[in-house]
């Protein structure tokens, strides 16, 4: 693809984008709105604009899993080296909350009641004078107390550990999201 195709990418993986925010909305309310700006090299701009277009999600669907007395379940990614909320790529044919069930399966081994949408995020993505956005849509889930030790059974093996915290640990990519969902939860 020449640099010059590189807009008509954009323009459709904009208009992916718009169909897959406006969905969200209309089915969920409640959520938190989260923006997000990444400058990236082209070539990464090519294959985020490409999975925008297909699926309207840059990096797929997450879940933010809670027990009642307030613990949230992250995972290990060793790609980032960060704590992470359980989450990944949506396979063709799939929404995005069974992509984001199938990932929290695979990346903590456990079961969880979905309650909604938790966080809806608009990811925009530049490079050089081109942009596009896609969104990030993060479900908000409970799990049993009593539930199973979280194992991860990711086939993929970028993840090492799934573990519960009461506190978030110095290394947990998006804090701020968490640190905002658990003040408007009240926990």
């Amino acid at each position: 693809m020449s640099l010059d195709d590189l807009w008509y990418l954009a323009d459709e993986a904009d208009q992916q984008a718009e169909q897959a925010y406006h969905r969200l909305r209309e089915r969920h309310d409640g959520f938190l709105e989260r923006r997000h700006e990444k400058h990236v090299s082209r070539g990464r701009f090519r294959t985020l604009a490409s999975r925008i277009r297909e699926r309207g999600t840059p990096y797929g669907a997450h879940t933010i899993v809670h027990r009642p007395g307030g613990d949230l379940l992250l995972v290990r990614h060793e790609g980032v080296d960060m704590w992470v909320l359980p989450g990944g790529e949506v396979d063709p044919g799939e929404s995005f909350r069974e992509a984001a069930r199938r990932e929290l399966a695979e990346e903590a081994g456990v079961e969880a009641t979905y309650e909604g949408l938790g966080v809806l995020g608009r990811v925009e993505v530049r490079t050089g004078g081109y942009d596009t956005w896609g969104v990030l849509p993060v479900y908000a889930a409970r799990a049993d107390p009593e539930g199973p030790t979280p194992r991860p059974r990711d086939p993929d093996g970028e993840i090492s550990e799934a573990r519960w915290f009461t506190e978030l640990p110095a290394d947990t990519r998006d804090r701020d999201i968490l640190r905002e969902w658990r003040r408007r939860r009240g926990v």
